[in-house]
């Protein structure tokens, strides 16, 4: 027989804790409910469970400190952050904290289960825990999760502005191909007609600084705009 999937689930709002408890329980996992951070973090360390599903949003402790002082702890358990927060900010704040998936709300429940999963088999082999899930990239030095939009270099996420980060992802959909100067003003710059258009080349230029050592260069194509290559 199977054991079923013990799962942590930390949710304040009553109504989404219990639809989520009911459905993942009839989808076959042995779900602990939990509504405050710091009754959370003394569970986990009490039980530890096969894997975490995390709301950023929680009375007592919030949820990332939570993570934070899990991690401290030496709790190494998957963990998936379920919230509200859509933003690449704080998808990244969450992944640096010790996340390993982030799922922004609304969500669909197929999705979720899948992902949990996924994540307990990798935990639990070692050959597939070092291998990279499909939704990363690995492309010269960094590794590129095109779930969360984090960019990783050494493990560690790394610190783009709202601005570099929207370039980043822009070349990094198309590796090795150019991306024209007036595609990537329109995505650096949405909407904000009172800025000039060279205002790219400075973003291109900090962000030059930024990739030094990461095994990528960003090169300008004259005619054709520009593109991430690996020094490889």
């Amino acid at each position: 027989m199977v054991p079923r999937m013990k799962l942590l689930l930390v949710e304040d709002d009553p109504t989404m804790q219990a639809t989520l408890h009911r459905a993942l329980s009839r989808r076959g996992m042995e779900v602990t409910p939990v509504g405050d951070g710091r009754a959370a973090l003394a569970q986990w360390a009490a039980q530890p469970p096969d894997a975490v599903v995390l709301d950023l949003t929680l009375p007592g402790l919030d949820g990332l400190q939570v993570l934070q002082q899990a991690r401290t702890r030496g709790l190494r358990t998957p963990v998936i952050i379920l919230t509200a927060r859509g933003t690449v900010g704080d998808r990244i704040m969450g992944l640096n904290s010790g996340a390993d998936d982030y799922l922004p709300k609304p969500f669909d429940l197929d999705e979720l289960e899948a992902r949990l999963r996924a994540l307990v088999r990798r935990s639990a082999d070692p050959v597939a825990s070092n291998a990279l899930p499909p939704s990363v990239q690995q492309i010269g030095a960094i590794r590129y999760d095109t779930n969360s939009g984090a960019i990783y270099l050494n493990g560690e996420v790394m610190e783009f502005t709202p601005r570099e980060l929207a370039l980043m992802h822009a070349l990094l959909a198309q590796p090795g191909h150019a991306v024209t100067k007036e595609r990537l003003y329109e995505l650096v710059f949405p909407g904000q007609l009172d800025v000039q258009y060279e205002a790219i080349e400075v973003v291109v230029y900090r962000l030059r600084k930024k990739l030094a050592g990461t095994g990528l260069t960003l090169m300008t194509l004259r005619g054709l705009g520009y593109l991430l290559r690996t020094d490889a």
